[in-house]
């Protein structure tokens, strides 16, 4: 793939997510959540989030606080090594 190709893509914008964790939940839960309501999530505190584009998981990493807003630091990418 030569220069010009590759420039054609780099500013093709893409979804990133990141996971923080998941749980299941009776539609009767789901239901009856209100503001306020607390859900557990099978997920440890200490445990890195997942960092997906366009819904693939390309990375881990551990949630950070950047002024007021939360952020990722990559702590390792998926298939390669650290």
């Amino acid at each position: 793939m030569d220069n010009n190709t590759l420039d054609l893509v780099l500013d093709v914008k893409v979804k990133v997510t990141v996971q923080l964790g998941s749980c299941l939940l009776p539609m009767r839960e789901v239901l009856a959540l209100t503001p306020g309501s607390v859900i557990q999530l099978q997920h440890r505190a200490n445990e890195p989030v997942g960092l997906y584009v366009n819904d693939k998981l390309v990375a881990y990493g551990e949630v950070v606080v950047v002024e007021e807003n939360f952020g990722i630091k990559i702590t390792e990418l998926v298939g390669k090594a650290t």
